[in-house]
């Protein structure tokens, strides 16, 4: 089997390689890309040197079965043709191909049978609120309908890439020494500070990302449910954090949930407040699962649910997705 990773300089595209590293896949040959600036740039693989390829339009994934691709939603569009014209399968974790009906979004442990019928060898991989959200709601829904969600996010800088993550460590180092905060990758100053805004606002003035969790969910659950999201950048480093409250057709009280969390695949409860014990992203980034805890009745509705949970970013929310996508096809 013949792997590539596109854009393997990122912080994704790294976590592609550490994942790849762990996991028990049959990769016979793994080739690197990325563009002229990482091009050339060279890698450890299974005890491999790998120099990087500038991603070009030549046939250059002629013989690659799967592609792995994490370099921009606008790379992903110029290329998505010349890295399937030979058969190549790819699993793309922008937002290019997301809403497209002829494009299966998956998360392997709600809707991996989607990724079989997938037409134009593209499958999209959602975005990692959405895919920390099923995760954990697909466990409910085995239980009753759910006919509402509200969400309120806490993302970590993570989620707007390494440079994010590089800028939030020197905006507290400039702060401790005094100095103005370099301000580039954020609208405002992300250290000591939240900010209820990402990506851009919608006419409606919900973000594109909250917007992304309502579409979202109902493809991949084939549901009409309704999210309403509010989706806050912290000054967290890595693993997103959500405050999700859901309402099902019939009422399910605290055990029903938590045994049918406890039961699903993904999910690991942490669930024990008289211990203080929940999840938190300081101790859950690197790690693999969706963490459910705060279980509780809603008091506002019989039909009520609501419940925290934590997932890292780069594994669940992208790369390790990706890789369970093309673990699922094998």
């Amino acid at each position: 089997m013949k792997v590539a990773i596109v854009g393997v300089s990122g912080a994704v595209g790294q976590e592609f390689l550490r994942i790849l590293e762990t996991r028990n896949l049959p990769i016979d040959e793994l080739v690197l890309f990325g563009s002229p600036r990482s091009a050339g740039t060279t890698y450890t693989f299974r005890g491999q040197e790998l120099t990087v390829k500038l991603l070009q339009h030549n046939d250059d994934f002629k013989g690659i079965d799967f592609a792995l691709t994490s370099a921009g939603a606008s790379t992903s569009r110029e290329f998505a043709e010349t890295i399937t014209k030979h058969g190549t399968i790819m699993i793309d974790n922008s937002s290019a191909f997301r809403m497209d009906e002829d494009v299966p979004l998956v998360v392997p442990e709600v809707n991996a049978a989607d990724a079989k019928n997938a037409p134009r060898r593209i499958i999209a991989n959602p975005n990692c609120t959405t895919i920390q959200m099923v995760v954990a709601l697909q466990a409910i829904e085995q239980l009753s309908h759910i006919e509402r969600v509200h969400v309120s996010t806490y993302q970590s800088a993570s989620g707007a890439g390494a440079t994010a993550m590089a800028e939030l460590e020197q905006q507290y180092a400039e702060l401790v020494e005094g100095k103005e905060p370099t301000v580039e990758k954020f609208a405002f100053q992300l250290a000591y500070n939240v900010i209820p805004h990402i990506d851009v606002f919608t006419e409606n003035d919900y973000t594109k990302e909250e917007m992304k969790m309502f579409h979202e969910t109902r493809k991949i659950m084939h549901s009409d449910i309704r999210v309403s999201a509010t989706c806050v950048r912290v000054p967290v480093m890595r693993a997103h954090s959500e405050s999700v409250w859901v309402e099902t057709e019939r009422p399910i009280s605290v055990e029903e949930a938590r045994e049918a969390f406890a039961a699903a695949m993904g999910v690991v409860v942490m669930d024990n407040p008289a211990e203080k014990q929940y999840p938190m992203p300081l101790f859950l980034a690197g790690c693999d699962p969706v963490y459910v805890g705060r279980i509780r009745k809603d008091l506002t509705s019989e039909r009520g649910l609501s419940f925290w949970c934590v997932s890292d970013q780069i594994r669940k929310g992208a790369a390790l997705n990706a890789v369970q996508i093309l673990e699922s096809l094998l």
